[in-house]
């Protein structure tokens, strides 16, 4: 044998002794014929083995119906292929899950739905926390369902860190310090019509890899919703995430009046920032802080919670130029009990409700998702890139999008509060605000990205 071709016979035979080597590092959850090693619960719709696939039957009169594993799992990789019937229907993944006492199935869901939302692959906390990673995050994955055909979706959960793709698609990159091992469950949800009476929801090849698991790298677009407050993981600091607060002090903040650390009116305990409540005036109690450092195209994530009938406001491209003699002037994402602060009822169409460009452009809260009650923690995220595009999103919604400087803008600046300050808005770089309305509002896990 010439070694040329020598040489070609070993690299393929060693190529595919390593494709085999990794596809034996997979056990198969199903066996293609029965449903062994997996039971069912939550609900009473049923599911059947049909030509090598797991089918759900949907059932009205049920609650969500599980096919969950006997078997528990903490590290791993898992993939299958999902097909469901009916363009409203919805399914979903459970992963780290669990069996309450009473039958219901708890826990982290990846989505699975055909519907315009576009969903799939995000994360969802079944009767518990809500939405933890909805698709409006990561829009470029939105396109990656196929209706009609099965689809590929494959979960890594490594640590605390959980990441989705759907056909080979970056979709959902969580890192949640809650549930780390639990069972995986296959979903048949509730239904409300009978038009979906009898409608299926298929699954094969279903597969899972528990050792010698490495991280597969995300793309470094891919927002990452990190649950643990006050920390960075791994992946943030890689592609330049940064705390504004540390958790401990207010290192990094400044008083607007003072341009030192404010004496009065804010205290940090327990990883969280707070305003002091006093009279609901505008910066008369311990006034306004913002960022030492100044910003221009960024990605800025935090969390607040409210207290009933508070008013506060995040604010960016703030120059501190202005003479004013309340709060200083700057973009702001609405903070607002929007049913109990007058302030929800005034300026236009509804500009000044939670998480609106306050005064300018009302916040799409019609999914009523994107709004948690007064008391817990909610998310904000402003997104602005280099070509001033401006994104608010609330606890991952996309609520409102602008683009600073254009026409439509100065027609909206032109008949706000704002007219009167010349180039509002317009800086090309400027500090980050926390408001004090006199209300009682607090603050965590502050996150800044630089873009380019």
């Amino acid at each position: 044998m010439k070694q040329p071709v020598l040489a070609l016979f070993l690299a393929a035979f060693f190529a595919h002794c390593g494709s085999l080597a990794h596809a034996q590092q997979y056990e198969q959850l199903f066996d293609g014929q029965t449903l062994n090693g997996w039971k069912t619960a939550g609900g009473t719709a049923k599911f059947t083995v049909e030509d090598g696939c797991i089918v759900g039957h949907m059932a009205m009169n049920t609650p969500n119906t599980f096919l969950i594993t006997e078997k528990h799992y903490g590290d791993f990789v898992l993939e299958l292929d999902v097909k469901l019937e009916g363009a409203n229907s919805n399914s979903g993944v459970q992963i780290r899950s669990y069996q309450t006492a009473g039958g219901q199935v708890r826990g982290k869901q990846v989505e699975v739905e055909p519907t315009r939302r576009a969903w799939t692959g995000g994360i969802y906390d079944e009767g518990g926390r809500g939405w933890l990673y909805p698709l409006d995050l990561n829009e470029a994955a939105r396109s990656a369902y196929k209706p009609g055909e099965f689809n590929r979706i494959k979960v890594e959960a490594i640590g605390p860190n959980v990441k989705t793709w759907v056909n080979g698609v970056p979709a959902s990159y969580v890192v949640d310090p809650i549930g780390r091992e639990g069972l995986i469950g296959l979903q048949v949800h509730s239904i409300g019509t009978e038009v979906l009476v009898g409608k299926k929801v298929y699954f094969k090849n279903i597969r899972i890899q528990t050792k010698r698991l490495r991280p597969e790298p995300f793309p470094e677009e891919v927002h990452i919703v990190n649950l643990e407050p006050n920390s960075l993981a791994k992946d943030e600091k890689a592609k330049g995430v940064r705390l504004l607060f540390d958790g401990r002090t207010l290192r990094g903040w400044k008083s607007v009046r003072t341009g030192a650390l404010p004496k009065k009116g804010w205290r940090v305990e327990n990883g969280v920032i707070t305003v002091e409540k006093s009279d609901g005036g505008e910066s008369t109690n311990g006034g306004d802080i913002v960022t030492v450092g100044q910003y221009a195209a960024f990605d800025l994530w935090l969390e607040f919670k409210l207290t009933p009938g508070a008013n506060s406001g995040i604010k960016y491209f703030v120059t501190l130029k202005e003479q004013t003699a309340g709060s200083a002037i700057g973009l702001e994402y609405q903070l607002l009990d929007d049913a109990e602060h007058p302030d929800a009822k005034m300026g236009r169409d509804g500009n000044r409700t939670l998480a609106s460009l306050y005064d300018l452009i009302p916040a799409d809260k019609t999914n009523w998702r994107a709004r948690r009650p007064i008391g817990e923690w909610n998310t904000a995220r402003i997104r602005v890139t280099p070509d001033n595009k401006v994104t608010h999103w609330l606890n991952g919604i996309k609520v409102l999008e602008y683009t600073r400087g254009d026409q439509r803008y100065k027609d909206l600046v032109a008949l706000s509060k704002y007219a009167v300050w010349e180039n509002f808005g317009m800086a090309e770089r400027g500090h980050i605000l926390l408001q004090d309305h006199g209300d009682e509002v607090s603050f965590r896990n502050i996150k800044i990205r630089k873009l380019k």
